[in-house]
Order: structure tokens, then sequence, then C-alpha cells
């Protein structure tokens, strides 16, 4: 009796350099109780120099490999038809003179920008107006409303951004985490079309 086994890709997986890929790292598997081992136990891929730091698995070198190994079963296969693998290669600490200047320029980088923006809607003007029309007084500079401008400023940016240095503030994605969840997205799918461009040469030449 032919059996049935469901495999789901999964979308990206992180592995350091040498390992061997087996078929449980890079799917989830749905098989009879007496074949799981084993097929979690699959190689699906050996990582190499020659892999660098990105590897692309297609879920056609899976399905040949399992029925390689499991001539006897069928296989069905759903979501992604693609995993990529990254690897992780160690990276040297970064230097406490080369993180200050870093800080250093994103700090007043920064605040020049803010300033800029201020200066090109002539924000400080118009506070001065806002500040006559509730006083009823006319000063060079309402601290008593800059200041607080300033605080809120800054709490608006730390709301935006969903964060307190690395402590979040709810569960709720910031908009820079949404940016760089849709930039990796972006990305994957960059990688598995230039894949399957790749594979396609190299049928072509052979």
């Amino acid at each position: 009796m032919e059996k049935t086994i469901y495999i789901r890709m999964r979308n990206r997986v992180k592995t350091n350099p040498e390992d061997v890929i087996m078929l449980k790292d890079v799917a989830q598997i749905i098989a009879p109780e007496t074949d799981m081992t084993k097929l979690e136990n699959t190689v699906i891929h050996r990582i190499s120099d020659k892999d660098r730091n990105i590897v692309v698995i297609d879920v056609m070198k899976v399905i040949s490999k399992i029925m390689a190994k499991f001539p006897e079963m069928e296989v069905q296969t759903v979501g992604p038809a693609q995993t990529i693998i990254e690897v992780i290669t160690k990276k040297k600490g970064v230097s406490l003179p080369l993180f200050l200047l870093i800080w250093f320029l994103l700090f007043f980088g920064s605040a020049m920008a803010i300033m800029n923006f201020h200066d090109d809607v002539s924000m400080r003007s118009v506070q001065e107006k806002i500040y006559t029309i509730i006083t009823g007084r006319k000063v060079a500079k309402p601290w008593l409303f800059q200041i607080p401008y300033s605080i809120g400023l800054g709490l608006g940016m730390i709301l935006f951004f969903n964060h307190v240095f690395k402590k979040r503030i709810n569960d709720e994605p910031s908009p820079l985490e949404v940016e760089m969840f849709n930039y990796q997205m972006d990305l994957d799918n960059y990688l598995v079309i230039h894949e399957n461009k790749e594979s396609m040469k190299k049928l072509d030449d052979n």
C-alpha cells in the first residue's frame, strides 16, 4: 500500500558553515510514525565553501531525495516551493571607538535633519505666533511652549518606533519593522527567482 507524506517548506532557516541540512531542517513533515524518524534525518544538502552565505533549496530537490530513499511513498507539497538557508559566519565585534563614531554621526545627523525641517517650515515663527495667541504676550523665545514641544517630539518618536532601547512597548510591529519585513520578503523573492534562473541556465548548458 502506497504511503503519503505531506511536506511544507520553511521560508528561511539559519545554519552554520559545514552543517548537514536534513529534511526536518527545511520542511514541516506529516507522515506515518513508522517512517517519521528516517524522513526527518534524510540528508538534503551539505554546506560547503562554494555555497557562500545563501543557499536556496527547491522543493523538487527535496522530493527527489525522498523518492530516492522511499520509492514507495507519495509526496504531497503544501505552501512555498523553496527554502532559503542563511549560513551564519562569525563576525568580528565592533570596537568601542567605531561604535561611538557611528553613534555620534547618527545622533547629530538626526538632530540636523529635524532642525533643518523645522527651519524649512518656519516652526520657530509659528510657535511664537501660537504663544502670542494663547498668552497675549510676544516673546522671542517662548520656552514654555518650546520645551514641552521638544519633549513631546521625543516621546512621539518612541511611540512611533515602539521601542525604548531594546524593550518593546506593545506587541504591535513598528513601521520600521514592517518596512524591514517587506524588504526581507522582496530580497527572498529575488533570491528565489535568481536561483531558478541559474538552475534553468545550467540545464540549458547541459
